[in-house]
């Protein structure tokens, strides 16, 4: 190896890398802006779970067991249902991770010293955010149970006065390949499908036959939408495959419509490959390209709830997540499977990602020029 002859490649690849500033400010700002966003938003501990409540018992004993459960933090009560049924509904439509249903014969029972029980219905689909809400039940439960009984030590056999009683609903076992599987599909699709996009015409510039489509009669929106359209099928048997052995291998349950799975996973696909043709019309280079993808990479990781529950995010976290198309087909992934749910209850979902599609797919065709720079 000669020094000199290693010398002078460094150089003139320190020379190369000077001449494209937009990469060297991605490798230098990517990494820095990630650490400050995810230092600051990936939390374990959840808290604030969006929570219903059914107070059959409408008393003062209720409500100031209804305040105790706000007062530990870990649920935000938002809702108030009528009935059993619409409680169960909130949950399944992903409205309320948890739900406690109060009997009618609360307070009664408690000044008498009977047991009485409180069901809580929890979503069980995130191991760890159920794990944390069935913690926080059982604590409020003791300090109730305390309360009651600090005038009753001295009796024996005094049995417990208040029982709650925890239903885990969609992941009885708490499992966490239950959760896992489901967003490894659309982890594998958003990664895969926008990287391979993103070198799209970024590789036809660089090898020279972007020519070739700028001469043909073919409109923008005719070249963007078929250089698409194969990675649809691509996509479609990514899916099957992780489905398939996610079934038969994890025993992750399929209690949903499988038409409606792939009707979404369509605009999923179409979304990431439109996100993935934007950045393509934007970089100049494989590099840039390439770059400017792991901008993407990371948050769709780390704050679409893929890993980490949402819920146990800031505020400013979980509004940047809201902006990509993983965090709402997580949802409708999952609402299907785990929870059987359909497009009544995910369309919010379906609007935001039939919205993804169409903005990214139009940027790309609008930015993408049928000229040589």
């Amino acid at each position: 190896m000669n020094r000199n002859r290693l010398g002078a490649i460094f150089w003139k690849e320190f020379i190369q890398m000077r001449r494209d500033p937009g990469t060297l400010a991605m490798m230098l700002g990517i990494p820095v802006i990630q650490l400050l966003l995810f230092g600051y938003a990936i939390r374990m501990d959840v808290r604030h779970l969006p929570t219903a409540v059914l107070d059959q018992s409408r008393t003062q004993e209720s409500r100031s067991f209804v305040q105790k459960l706000e007062a530990t933090g870990n649920f935000d009560v938002r809702a108030h249902a009528g009935s059993y049924e619409e409680a169960l509904d909130l949950v399944n439509r992903g409205a309320a991770r948890a739900a406690f249903v109060v009997p009618p014969d609360f307070a009664a029972d408690l000044k008498r010293g009977r047991p009485v029980a409180v069901q809580v219905l929890v979503d069980a689909s995130d191991p760890t955010a159920s794990q944390n809400a069935i913690a926080a039940a059982q604590m409020v439960g003791l300090q109730v149970n305390l309360t009651t009984l600090a005038g009753r030590l001295g009796i024996g056999g005094v049995a417990l006065p208040l029982d709650i009683r925890v239903r885990p609903l969609y992941n009885p076992a708490l499992r966490s390949a239950i959760f896992i599987v489901p967003g490894i599909i659309g982890m594998i699709l958003s990664i895969t499908l926008m990287i391979i996009t993103a070198l799209a015409i970024v590789r036809e510039r660089e090898r020279g036959t972007l020519e070739q489509l700028i001469v043909t009669p073919l409109s923008r929106s005719e070249i963007m939408l078929g250089k698409i359209s194969p990675y649809v099928a691509v996509g479609y048997v990514q899916m099957t495959a992780v489905l398939l052995v996610g079934h038969l291998v994890f025993r992750v349950p399929v209690r949903g419509s499988l038409l409606v799975i792939y009707l979404e996973t369509l605009l999923f696909i179409v979304a990431n490959l439109g996100m993935g043709l934007f950045i393509s019309t934007l970089a100049r280079t494989q590099a840039q390209a390439m770059q400017a993808s792991y901008l993407f990479v990371m948050p769709n990781v780390l704050l679409s709830g893929f890993m980490f529950p949402r819920e146990a995010m800031p505020p400013v976290a979980r509004q940047i997540g809201l902006s990509f198309p993983l965090t709402y087909y997580l949802q409708v992934i999952r609402g299907i499977l785990l929870k059987g749910v359909g497009i009544r209850e995910l369309w919010p979902q379906t609007f935001a990602l039939l919205g993804f599609a169409i903005v990214f797919f139009a940027f790309s065709v609008r930015r993408f020029r049928k000229q040589l720079e």
